[in-house]
């Protein structure tokens, strides 16, 4: 089993042995056994802590590395007109702290993914959205803190923070 011990920076394709293809929830974990695209079993012995992005590379103790890969996976794909329709679906789907991934697709549009959730598509579609299920890679959008943690930052402080305001997460909705 090839041990993959250490995060390193994005390498040229010649450098790269292999591919290893993972869903998010397979990606926020520091230890897992899989098999890589190519068939060798790996295994992951990670700090914990940064979920594995597409494209994130990793070290094997034997020196081999690998290229990560988003899986396919059910989602939804909102369309929206790029500009303040994207700002509000983003401020209000982000609100219900849902993990988004967000881009842009040309011709003033833009769009937000998101895994299938009725609440969050009906809200979607009331803010003009298009939506679209389909499989899909999901990377979601990493955080603020996300670029502070891979630099070797210590993140001293507590994210445990007071909510006295109304987010509005009953799912006992009238239409």
């Amino acid at each position: 089993m090839l041990e993959l011990t250490q995060r390193i920076e994005p390498m040229e394709q010649a450098e790269i042995h292999d591919t290893l293809t993972l869903p998010l929830e397979l990606r926020i974990r520091g230890r897992l056994r899989a098999t890589s695209d190519t068939g060798h079993d790996v295994g992951l012995f990670l700090d914990r802590g940064p979920v594995l992005r597409d494209g994130d590379c990793l070290q094997a103790n034997t020196g081999e590395i690998i290229r990560i890969k988003a899986a396919d996976e059910p989602v939804v794909t909102a369309h929206i007109d790029a500009g303040l329709p994207l700002a509000k679906l983003c401020y209000h789907l982000g609100n219900r702290h849902v993990q988004l991934s967000i881009g842009m697709e040309g011709q003033g549009k833009g769009w937000v993914r998101f895994p299938p959730d009725h609440v969050l598509e009906e809200l979607a579609e009331r803010l003009g959205a298009t939506l679209e299920h389909h499989r899909a890679p999901f990377d979601p959008e990493p955080g603020a803190y996300d670029k502070a943690g891979r630099e070797g930052h210590s993140n001293g402080h507590s994210h445990s923070h007071s909510h006295d305001h109304d987010h509005g997460h009953s799912h006992g909705h009238a239409h």
